[in-house]
């Protein structure tokens, strides 16, 4: 037995009950104590003892009809209960123990029988569930009495009050089918009279709780108890016929019987309620927890799926640069092939000058002199323009660095340009550059967006009055890059679709359909945005605009 163990005590002697508490708070045992029977429901409805100790004469409800009571519920039908009275007759130790009490106890008996007991039942019951909750609705039975406007109350009112049910008396049929409709009643005793109405209400009371299922109980008492009124009373729809003058104890144990049959189904239909309700919780976790392994499994496949589109895109990106970066190395090669081919040519006729100044006259040194000078100066010029070449390539490889700085815009566009230069040929560009040229942004800002929408530029105009304006300025807190020309422009319907992946308006094999996708990409990664309009030389406008204090 633990010492922590709880008892309801139900007693309504203060003086007793202060005894009983003493002793068996010196076994160590908690004590609760109530003074009758309906406070005991209560109290069981909130909080679950470990065993019962109740007085069988109390106020009101005895304290067998307590027992009964509690015995008719699941939650409470194997709760310990020890009876104590002060009767030394047999037969209340035969009613006690009848109503379902565990032992029977005299006062008389003395403390130590009495805490003997406790612990033995205690003992008994270790194997009780202590964490199931409270009692559900543990309460008394509610009876409707159905009399007629003259009916006087007579002892089986008492009889039943002192029973331990709630009893309520109506006067009209209307009062019952209200009790069935709200299920204030667990059973309705009709009082039938012997005239031509007789059954009349128990019939009608049937008929209702037919229509509305209802397990109400109900039972009609008559006069007499011959077998035909019997019979008329069943065949009317009663759940018993019984006679109210038929001896008082049987009368009450048929009362009981049917009342705990309703109650007994109730509770059936209760726990019927419950499994179903917990077969359904149980469904839902189950489902829950699948929805929630495929959900993971999902994520899973997903996350795969997206670092490996991450990774696709990124050598996509990288093969579009590549890309470029090659027919930039070809226009480049190109560029410093033309005056280095001039300066090897110029080398040549320089190297026969000085060779033939040696051994000539006058006349004749100081003209290959002059003419050695005059390709001198024109082999500074190709060098000169070598050299331009390599500042802008240099530049422009270290704009590419990806790291943010405060970078001269207008001077890195101009790189891009000389690096353009073959594929713009004969193409015009016109540059309009506002006073503010310094910007705090990556250099891949001006190298692959400037340089990707430039080049589709040049493809687009016409190669002999092909015109490209570049135009910077500063407009509401941001810094405004704007590429025209006067190609055929992009319709309004393809706008939004060139910075798509892939898609290009060009031939199949002119273009990875990834260069303005990766400009848009830059810009949104710099805060900005970027948008295409219709330029005022009748081709495309694209409006770059990055915030000036990011």
């Amino acid at each position: 037995m633990s010492d922590s163990a709880s008892i309801l005590l139900i007693e309504d002697s203060d003086t007793q009950a202060l005894q009983l508490r003493r002793m068996f708070e010196r076994a160590g045992l908690r004590v609760d104590r109530t003074r009758d029977a309906e406070a005991a429901l209560e109290t069981l409805n909130h909080a679950r003892p470990d065993l019962l100790v109740v007085d069988y004469r109390l106020p009101g409800m005895n304290g067998d009809e307590l027992v009964r009571i509690v015995r008719q519920t699941g939650a409470t039908r194997t709760l310990p209960i020890l009876m104590l009275t002060g009767d030394a007759a047999s037969d209340v130790e035969r009613q006690g123990l009848d109503s379902g009490a565990n032992a029977y106890v005299p006062k008389s008996g003395g403390g130590e029988l009495i805490v003997s007991r406790v612990r033995s039942l205690l003992r008994q019951s270790r194997s009780r569930p202590v964490d199931d909750g409270p009692a559900p609705a543990l309460r008394q039975a509610r009876l409707l009495l159905l009399e007629p406007v003259d009916g006087d109350p007579d002892r089986l009112v008492m009889q039943l009050a002192a029973d331990g049910y709630q009893l309520t008396c109506v006067a009209d049929v209307a009062a019952a089918i209200a009790a069935i409709d709200d299920d204030s009643a667990d059973g309705i005793l009709v009082v039938e009279r012997e005239d031509a109405d007789r059954f009349t209400p128990t019939a009608r009371l049937d008929a209702h709780r037919v229509e509305r299922t209802s397990g109400v109980a109900l039972v009609a008492l008559t006069d007499d108890a011959a077998p035909a009124t019997m019979l008329a009373g069943l065949a009317a729809g009663a759940d018993d016929v019984v006679s109210r003058g038929a001896d008082g104890d049987m009368l009450l144990v048929r009362i009981r019987a049917i009342v705990r049959r309703k109650l007994a189904r109730d509770e059936e239909a209760a726990g019927i309620a419950r499994e179903r309700a917990q077969a359904i919780a149980l469904a839902q976790a189950r489902a829950e927890a699948d929805s929630a392994e495929r959900l993971a499994q999902a994520n899973a496949e997903l996350a795969g799926a997206n670092a490996l589109l991450r990774e696709t895109q990124a050598q996509l990106v990288q093969s579009a640069k590549m890309a470029s970066l090659g027919e930039l190395v070809a226009g480049i090669a190109h560029e410093i092939n033309n005056p280095l081919a001039f300066i090897l040519a110029h080398q040549a006729t320089v190297e026969r000058a000085v060779a033939g100044a040696r051994d000539g006259d006058d006349a004749t040194r100081a003209a290959l002199l002059t003419k050695a000078s005059d390709r001198l100066q024109s082999i500074r010029s190709g060098l000169t323009r070598i050299q331009e070449l390599v500042v802008k390539l240099r530049r422009f490889s270290r704009l590419d660095d990806g790291e943010v700085s405060r970078i001269d815009i207008p001077d890195a566009i101009d790189a891009v340009l000389t690096l353009l230069a073959p594929r713009l040929g004969t193409v015009r560009v016109v540059r309009d550059y506002g006073p503010a040229r310094m910007l705090e942004c990556s250099g891949a800002l001006v190298n692959q967006v400037v340089m990707n929408i430039v080049a589709n530029a040049a493809d687009a105009v016409d190669p002999q009055t092909g015109e490209i304006a570049i135009l910077t300025a500063t407009e509401d807190g941001h810094f405004l890059i704007r590429i025209d020309d006067n190609g055929p422009g992009i319709p309004e319907d393809r706008r939004e679709r060139v910075f798509e992946p892939f898609f290009t308006t060009k031939d199949v094999g002119s273009g990875t359909g990834l260069g303005l996708a990766i400009a848009y990409g830059v810009v949104r990664s710099h805060g900005g945005t970027i948008a295409i309009t219709r330029a005022d030389r009748g081709g495309a406008s694209f409006n770059i605009r990055i915030p000036e204090h990011p």
